[in-house]
Formats: C-alpha cells, structure tokens, sequence
C-alpha cells in the first residue's frame, strides 16, 4: 500500500480537539470534577455522585414504562427484507432486516453503568438500573416502548479484501431516542442474540469483550475523541463457547450484552453493500438520509450534495484517525465496515493503547501482517475513503468523480496539518516555527530508540518544572528517566527549551496546564481491563467500576489511580497479554 506517513508516522487529523478540563490537578474520588458518568451497582448510595448537569431527579424519567423509543423514521425511510426470522440469509434490497432479540439466559447482574449517559442523553434517573426492568430492557429480554428492533445490512473490506454481506450479527437496534435536548440517539444492543447477517455465529458477546467495548468507548469520550456511547453492561450465566486466539483451545465463557448508542450507526460498508450489488436507487436513498439527517450544512437541492458529503467524511476521518494516534490509541481492525459515515469511532474489537513508543505495535494477534499496526491507520484511512469513492461512483458525475479524486488527494496533507497542531498541543508550543515538526519528530524517534512509555512521557513532560527540565531532575518520573537516557536527549531539550523561551507571555505554569489538559494521565491500557475482566467473570465489577471512574477524568491525577498503578510503569505480565478478533 502506498505509505505517504512512513517518514514521520505521529508527527504527522479531528474536528474537534481535546475537550479542555479545568480542574485541580490532584483530587480523591470524591473531589473530582462533577462531570462523572461513573458506573453504579447495588453497592454505591445514590448521593456518592453528582451528575454533570445538575439535572433534577424530580426531571428524569423514573418509570422505564415511560422511556418510549421510535422506529418509524428509519421504517419510513427505507424498504425492510421481506423474509422474517433470525436465520442466516443472503439479504437483497433493503436497508434493514426486522430481528428479534434472543434474551440472555439464567441470573443476570449489572456489572456498569454510565451515569452521564442513563441521565445526560437518555433522561432516565440512574437509579433505574437497579431494578429487574432495566435488566431486561438492557439485555433484550424486554423491548421498550415503541420498539421494533432492526438488524443492518452492510458489506466491507476485511484486511483489505472484499468480504461480501456482512451487516449487525449480533446487534438490535433499538430505535431512535429524542432526548430533552433534542439530540437523536439511536439505541442497540449488542450481544443479543442472532440476526440474519449472523453467518456462523450465534449472536452472542462475551464478558471479556463487552467489558473491554463499555470501558473503552466511554473512556474515548473523556478523552475528547468522537466515539459511539455505552449506557450500561449486562452479565449473565449463560454459557458461550469462544475459540479466543483460533488454535481449537475451545473454552466456555459467559454471556454479555452492552446496551450502546450512536447518533447513527451508518457506516462505509453500509453504502458499499449497495453499490457492490448494484442497487443505486436505494443507494441514492441512504445518501439522501444520512444528509439530510445528519450533515445539516449540506443542502438536499444542491447538485453537489454528493460530493460536498464526501469531501466532510474525508475530512472528518483525517481527523479522527489524527486524535487516535495522539493519545496512541490503535483501532485494531479498521475494516471499511467498522468506519462511520459520521467519523466517530465505532465497533470497539482488539484495540489497544500503545505502552512503548512504536509505530509498528499491533494491538491484534489476529492481524498477522500488521495490516492496522498504529502506523499504519493514516494509510488504512485512506484505502477506506478510496472505497468510499469507488462505492460512490454510480451517483457521481464523470466531472463529479473528477473533483472527488482531487478531494480524496487533500487527505494527505489534512492529515499532516492536524496531527501536527495536535503534537505541538502535546508539547505546550504556541504559533508556529519552521522547526517544530523536526522538534516533534526528533522526540518521537528517541522515545522509539528508549522504548518511552508514549502517554507518560508526554504526561510527565506536562508536569515537570522548566527548572527540573533544565537540572535534568527526572526524580520519580519515570518515563522521563527512559527517555533521558538517549544520548541524544540533551541536544533535543535544548532546542526545546529555547523554543519555550521564545513564546511570549508564556509563564511555566500556563505551558503545564495547557499541557495536562491534553496530556491524559490515565488511559485503558490492555493489562488494567484484563484485571478488571478476571475479576467481573468472577461476578466481582469493583475494578470495572473503578475504571470507568478513573477513565472519566483521564487528565486528573487521582488518589485511587495512583494506589492502583494506573500512572505506574505496566507490570512485566502486560507483555504477555494477546487480544484477539474473538469475541
């Protein structure tokens, strides 16, 4: 594949940028800022958090035969298979497939749930999720008012090669949600049960990854990253048989369902499916909607509308795949199906938050050529977009497609331009010099050679005086001790120095806090969320909860983070730990 990003891979683009948190830099549980979606269970009093909003109780809905749901827009909208049942099936000409949920069987238990989303985006009083009601709406067993569940129908790229229908194998789709603010939210489960895009599979999810799917998409949102939302997670007893790392170890595991939500779960795959099968008027169809829906900016009179809702996906995935490699997290398997119309992250699998600087880390045993390494997702961005074109083609104009290759050409330098602004953010610079991408490249490639921890290195950076930068004082400061031991290091931090001393009006203080408002102290690294899931399929959601706490206020340093080594050097054993596409 050709490779425009080899060169410099992370000093090398996202709509938004860090969301910025003002806060104290240090704070118990109970100090830390009010804006806390920390996950509740039957151990937890009802005042031990504040909600973000201030919202009154007396305002949420309490009674879940309350919380109605609609499907008729997306019924309206699109034709619906004309086959009923939950059987695997070739599915043609039709956006979704109608598909009852099969209920988890034996005890289920709430093992999470995010109090910012159960209040913020759903308006229900979190206090809800204890009762036997919302385990059932939460896992299938019930369906809330007003729904008809729908499993989706796409196709995709795997690894590169086309892989025909896929669609939600083991998803429902819920129905959309209009909250009070107006927003729409399209509600799923996941880990309900079969669909007839299921193939082999049978439907279901895993405790193991519907922990790692609930932490880690909710841990993307403090982050400032766009991403899908997880309500609440759902363990039961039923049993599953899993082939983790496909070598015939056949084991047994247990069934989970996270309830999840998006403003939409459209995706690349969804266009290509209709494209590959040459059904363009219903192609036409679903382009029209998802503008219409959601790229307001966009008019439907406009002859364009096509081609201005390519150029903002294109721009909007650069910039997504740029806010994944600052904070170094890698996707694991960025198929054309698991990359949204709407450039939020979606369809946590094998991800992993890179430890030791390297663009070649692989967070996937299953990807044995590296294909979706983190250096690589630039590139894997733009094979998708390529995709996206080709799927495109049959409603664009020869002049149309024209100016939508040129387009797809500007990915390159979009990217480059935003991964640059978040690097320099990263390094507390202001404006512009010529030498700061050499700045940035000269310190990523000696934390490659030191094998420095990429998120505390630039965490401990934010936090160190300009006076210990300059004594070289990196007592207890881990990371920095690593990274200093290059001999090239105090030729880089001269150079840094003095570009920090050019910036005027600039105090020491202000460059630390700008940088630990993008800097984060935590994130869900794949040692901390296999603790959390060894104790949760032992019906102990402590760590979970824990997590999903911490991982809510990532820029803050936390008494309990740091009891539990959360900023600690990963112990030995994290070396060891394989993810897998199996789930």
């Amino acid at each position: 594949m050709w490779s425009p990003f080899k060169v410099l891979v992370f000093a090398l683009v996202a709509a938004c940028s860090f969301t910025p948190v003002h806060v104290l830099e240090f704070c118990t549980d109970r100090d830390c800022p009010s804006h806390d979606n920390t996950a509740s269970n039957s151990q937890l009093s009802p005042n031990t958090f504040r909600s973000r909003w201030n919202i009154s109780v007396s305002n949420l809905i309490q009674d879940l035969d309350r919380f109605r749901v609609s499907c008729k827009k997306l019924i309206e909208a699109f034709p619906i298979d004309v086959v009923d049942g939950n059987f695997a099936r070739s599915v043609k000409n039709c956006i979704f497939s109608k598909s009852i949920p099969t209920p988890l069987k034996g005890q289920l238990r709430l093992a999470a749930a995010s109090k910012e989303v159960i209040e913020g985006i759903l308006d229900l009083d979190v206090a809800v999720t204890q009762s036997d009601d919302f385990l059932h709406y939460a896992s299938g067993g019930r369906l809330p008012p007003g729904s008809i569940p729908l499993a989706h129908r796409y196709g995709g790229y795997q690894f590169g090669y086309w892989a025909g229908q896929l669609g939600d194998g083991r998803a429902h789709s819920l129905g959309q949600y209009t909250n009070r603010k107006g927003e729409v939210w399209e509600l799923q489960l996941k880990g309900s049960g079969k669909t007839p895009y299921s193939r082999s599979g049978d439907g279901r999810a895993v405790i193991r990854s519907s922990v790692r799917e609930f932490l880690c998409s909710e841990a993307m949102h403090f982050l400032g990253v766009p991403t899908s939302r997880a309500a609440s997670l759902i363990v039961s007893d039923e049993p599953v048989t899993r082939d983790q790392f496909y070598d015939g170890n056949v084991k047994t595991e247990r069934g989970a369902v996270v309830l999840r939500l998006a403003r939409s779960w459209f995706r690349i795959g969804s266009l290509e499916i209709l494209s590959q099968s040459g059904e363009i008027d219903l192609l036409r169809k679903l382009l029209i909607f998802v503008i219409d829906e959601h790229f307001p900016s966009i008019s439907s009179d406009d002859p364009d509308k096509y081609l201005v809702f390519y150029s903002t996906v294109v721009n909007e995935t650069a910039h997504l795949i740029a806010q994944w490699m600052s904070i170094g997290f890698a996707h694991g398997v960025c198929n054309t199906d698991n990359f949204s119309l709407l450039s939020i992250t979606i369809d946590y699998g094998p991800f992993g938050f890179m430890e030791s600087y390297s663009p070649n880390f692989v967070p996937n045993t299953s990807d044995d050529e590296g294909r979706y390494s983190i250096g690589a997702q630039a590139d894997v961005g733009l094979f998708n977009l390529q995709k996206l074109l080709v799927a495109l083609s049959p409603v664009l104009s020869k002049q149309q497609e024209s100016k939508a290759e040129h387009i797809l050409n500007g990915y390159v330098d979009i990217y480059h331009k935003r991964i640059h602004q978040l690097f320099k953010a990263k390094l507390g610079l202001l404006e512009e010099e010529e030498d700061d991408g050499y700045l940035i490249a000269f310190l990523l490639k000696m934390m490659e050679d030191t094998q420095s921890d990429f998120t505390m290195a630039f965490r401990q950076l934010s936090e160190v005086s300009a006076q210990r930068l300059q004594d070289r004082d990196f007592t207890q400061l881990w990371a920095l001790e690593d990274l200093s031991s290059h001999k090239l290091f105090p030729d880089w931090l001269s150079v840094y120095q003095l570009r920090l001393i050019r910036q005027q009006n600039d105090s020491d203080l202000d460059r630390q806090q700008r940088m630990r408002n993008v800097n984060p102290r935590y994130v869900l690294r794949n040692w901390m969320v296999e603790s959390a899931i060894s104790k949760a399929e032992m019906n102990d959601f402590s760590e979970v909860e824990l997590l999903h706490h911490i991982l809510s206020f990532p820029f803050v340093t936390q008494v309990t983070a740091e009891e539990a080594g959360y900023a600690s050097r990963p112990p030995v054993w994290a070396k060891r730990l394989k993810v897998s596409c199996s789930s």
